[in-house]
């Protein structure tokens, strides 16, 4: 199997360790900063499913897909350059700039490789679907938390439940199961599921009741969960997106707001409680964060099926007005992936 890893993050190089550690041949297309690292020090794996670390030589890393074909080493030389699977890892904001890339790049995939999403948020599909057949595009649903201390180190901090792969457009799911197999023989169990976008919402459901007021109240998980004032707001935020799915025909694993409630305090919430968002992280470190494809997305299915959005539309603006901060000081590079802007900023 030939795997390209599209995106050296946290979440990228966890796969990408769990791949090289079944045998599979691994490309990881990173920044140059993390290019660099994992060429001189290898890429080393921490955390609750134990530590591994691979030399330099067992895998190849890349500022961009075009060094791919201009390397001249014994891994780039006379080779075909088609990937079984391209992973993409990027933020979601980047899923625009991935897919424009990798289309310009066909090579890479040829005719059958295919693309599975390991991203936050909701979209980012149809972002792809832009550029490639949908039989094309696959999605993963991870609940896995990782860590980046250093540039070629990833820690595995939590895992809530299997990574999950599936299509969210009907298509043959065989092809994704020699990857799952790869992924857990790796160490990190992965399934291949029948229904991927109810574990998408599911995770849209935890990430918009938290993420937002994370990173505006500068706290973590379990002090939102604390308090009634905000508990109010996350129910809100929960109700908000039960009315989007049931206008836009989308599901998730429970029929009803209060249902999910009830799990979402007692069960999903009390092992993350000090756990803080990806969305504070993002603002902490003047970055452009996924709010887009998280509450914007939200926003922007309920405007186009007519269901009132204000919970959720405050948190964005909100974000946005931190994240404007970032960049009126020199921070964060502006990140919309070529999305169409919230309603309420629309030029007439």
């Amino acid at each position: 199997m030939r795997a390209l890893i599209y995106g050296g993050g946290a979440v990228g190089l966890g796969v990408a360790s769990c791949l090289i550690r079944s045998g599979e041949d691994v490309e990881i297309i990173a920044r140059e900063g993390t290019v660099s690292a994992l060429r001189k020090g290898g890429l080393i794996r921490t955390g609750i499913f134990g530590s591994v670390e691979f030399g330099p030589n067992e895998f190849g890393a890349y500022a961009s897909l075009d060094d791919i074909f201009q390397d001249k080493t014994g891994r780039g030389s006379g080779r075909d350059y088609n990937h079984d699977y391209v992973l993409v890892c990027t933020k979601s904001h980047g899923s625009e700039r991935a897919a424009l890339d990798l289309s310009l790049h066909h090579e890479i995939l040829g005719e059958r490789g295919k693309i599975v999403l390991f991203q936050n948020g909701w979209g980012n599909a149809e972002i792809f679907a832009a550029h490639f057949p949908k039989d094309q595009i696959y999605s993963a649903r991870v609940i896995t938390g990782f860590s980046r201390p250093e540039k070629n180190v990833v820690d595995v901090t939590v895992h809530a439940d299997s990574i999950h792969l599936g299509s969210l457009f009907g298509s043959d799911l065989a092809p994704m199961a020699p990857l799952a197999e790869a992924i857990t023989r790796g160490g990190i169990p992965t399934e291949v599921v029948e229904e991927v976008g109810k574990d998408l919402w599911a995770k849209m459901l935890y990430n918009c009741a938290l993420n937002p007021l994370g990173a505006i109240f500068n706290v973590p998980y379990g002090v939102l969960g604390g308090e009634s004032h905000s508990r109010e707001i996350m129910e809100a935020v929960i109700k908000e997106i039960f009315s989007v799915m049931e206008a836009t025909g989308h599901k998730t694993h429970w029929s009803a707001p209060e249902e999910y409630t009830v799990v979402f305090y007692q069960k999903l919430l009390p092992p993350t409680a000090r756990h803080e968002s990806s969305t504070l992280q993002d603002i902490r470190s003047k970055k452009a964060t996924e709010i887009e494809a998280l509450s914007g997305a939200v926003v922007r299915l309920g405007e186009d099926a007519g269901v009132p959005t204000p919970i959720n539309c405050t948190l964005y603006k909100m974000v946005k007005f931190l994240e404007g901060r970032n960049l009126s000081q020199g921070g964060a590079v502006k990140a919309d992936g070529g999305r169409m802007p919230i309603g309420f900023f629309r030029e007439v």
